[in-house]
């Protein structure tokens, strides 16, 4: 495991065909707009119930809050914030952190915690960029944006993934699993 001697960091992301996994204005309402396909929700519950806490982006973090829904999440939150960050009521079991990647880790690994979603585009890169990502499953959705927030953002050298699986779905969506190169979650 990259993350830690006992944490594996997972992403789980969906992209539009051009590479981005938000509109220009951080819209995320094309992700809904997918023809569904009866009873399958593209492996993430099964995801959802391996990790067991989140760490996720202040960006993400302000979207998701912004949006007029519940509160989605059950499991622990950390939002990786430079700067101070008030918690919108509502939203339970999350806290502000303003360590670096390898500090979450290791504060994860304390917690006893050994699976962490890894969730915003900058943070998804950041994780990568300090060799800390060990699984990423990107679903690509038959739509381009045009423009909008990358999958990554710059990368100080290149970072080489093995490829895990390949599902194709009715609606067009292909889902792609990877490991880092000699990472535990590779075999």
């Amino acid at each position: 495991m990259k993350g830690g001697a006992l944490v594996t960091c997972s992403a789980y992301l969906g992209m539009s065909l051009d590479g981005f996994i938000a509109g220009p204005n951080d819209e995320l309402d094309w992700l809904e707009q997918v023809d569904p396909v009866d009873g399958e929700d593209f492996g993430y519950t099964d995801f959802m119930a391996s990790v067991d806490a989140l760490v996720m982006g202040r960006r993400t973090f302000e979207v998701i809050t912004a949006m007029d829904i519940a509160w989605p999440y059950t499991k622990p939150v950390v939002v990786m914030s430079r700067s101070p960050l008030e918690i919108p009521e509502g939203v339970s079991d999350c806290e502000v952190f303003t360590g670096s990647p390898a500090e979450v880790v290791a504060v994860a690994e304390q917690r006893g915690w050994s699976k962490l979603y890894i969730d915003g585009g900058q943070l998804v890169s950041s994780f990568i960029a300090n060799g800390l990502l060990d699984e990423l499953t990107v679903s690509i959705l038959p739509v381009a944006l045009g423009g909008g927030v990358p999958l990554f953002g710059t990368l100080p050298q290149h970072h080489w993934f093995a490829h895990r699986s390949t599902n194709t779905f009715a609606n067009g969506m292909v889902q792609l699993g990877f490991a880092t190169k000699n990472s535990t979650a590779e075999r």
